[in-house]
């Protein structure tokens, strides 16, 4: 059995009997029922994800998937397409947004090179899962072969599994990848059956001229791939990116090893789509962070069936959604366990 079939498998549905103890301790705490809102909601999930009315989310990673993409020839992108090994080798430094947001949450930052089209030295800090050196351009063929995408996924489910035998207990889902938001928007265009037209947004910088051939590239590629919206693997492969697959897999490894995971923007979202259509309880693991301003963000939520925690104009990527969310997981956690019920102070209301 591949590892692919094997995490699936291992995924199960939340705890009910656990969901059920944590609501009834938090609709009890010194307080009005429901005043704490979506805190209370993210307590009791946190305590059915984990099996535990005192959930612990003290050692936090955020994976962060790195690749190329082939449709950059397409002109699609505002920035050099070397912003992505530039970046990626910043994030193993510490120097990106994401690893000062994360600083303040302490945590810790992966860099995984699952497909940039250069090599990184051995002592970069990266790890190096590279299947390929990037996609081929999807609007002349698929984006990578089904196998390879497949193997995109396993790649991160191998890196989350390990991170979670070192310790790790909250999951966070990163990138880095210049034109990523045109796979992305590719993708959500399949699941969703919509026009790319309407949920085609700039990405990074890109002109109003850009937006146009950012269209037709994806429409191009929709039109020539024969694609099966039915099959998520099939249109991943097709007009997707090695690290959004690697970032589903990323979700799935979570949800298997009963760890809550936090994906950030839009292209967090598609892979979580891509996770959920593989396995629809993996959904249930998910923490949602921040309502992007790419075009296509919410649709890409709507569509999961999720709603953003924040909502503060973030579009980097990255990760940073997820780690400036990781503190508001904090709290729901200290008041779940630290804060007293009527009953444990002596009180009757």
């Amino acid at each position: 059995m591949r590892l692919l079939e094997k995490t699936i498998a291992m995924i199960e549905d939340l705890d009910r009997e656990i969901m059920k103890k944590a609501r009834n301790r938090v609709d009890n705490l010194i307080k009005p029922p429901n005043s704490l809102g979506k805190l209370e909601d993210i307590a009791v999930q946190l305590a059915g994800i984990t099996k535990s009315t005192q959930p612990r989310v003290d050692k936090k990673t955020l994976i962060a998937m790195a690749a190329d993409h082939g449709v950059y020839e397409e002109g699609v992108a505002g920035y050099p397409q070397e912003i992505t090994v530039i970046q990626t080798l910043n994030m193993a430094k510490g120097l990106t947004g994401v690893c000062a947001l994360g600083r303040v949450s302490n945590t810790k930052i992966v860099p995984v090179d699952i497909g940039v089209k250069v090599d990184f030295d051995d002592d970069s800090g990266i790890i190096n899962k590279k299947i390929r050196y990037g996609t081929n351009n999807m609007t002349k063929g698929p984006a990578m072969t089904r196998d390879e995408a497949i193997r995109a996924i396993e790649v991160g489910i191998e890196v989350t599994n390990e991170e979670i035998k070192k310790g790790a207990n909250l999951i966070g889902t990163g990138e880095m990848g210049v034109t990523n938001t045109t796979a992305s928007t590719a993708i959500l265009s399949v699941l969703a059956n919509i026009d790319p037209a309407e949920i085609t947004g700039r990405g990074a910088k890109l002109c109003d001229e850009g937006i146009k051939r950012k269209i037709k590239a994806i429409k191009t590629a929709i039109k020539i791939n024969n694609i099966d919206p039915n099959d998520p693997i099939d249109v991943v492969s097709k007009v997707g990116g090695l690290e959004i697959a690697g970032m589903s897999g990323i979700i799935l490894s979570a949800a298997a090893n009963n760890v809550p995971v936090v994906i950030d923007g839009y292209i967090s979202t598609i892979s979580a789509l891509i996770a959920f259509r593989l396995q629809p309880k993996a959904k249930k693991y998910i923490i949602p962070s921040h309502a992007s301003l790419e075009n296509g963000a919410k649709k890409a939520s709507e569509l999961l069936g999720v709603e953003p925690i924040i909502n503060m104009n973030l579009c980097l990527g990255e990760g940073s959604g997820a780690v400036l969310t990781f503190p508001i997981i904090d709290a729901a956690c200290e008041m779940i366990n630290n804060m007293p019920t009527f009953e444990e102070l002596g009180m009757t209301i």
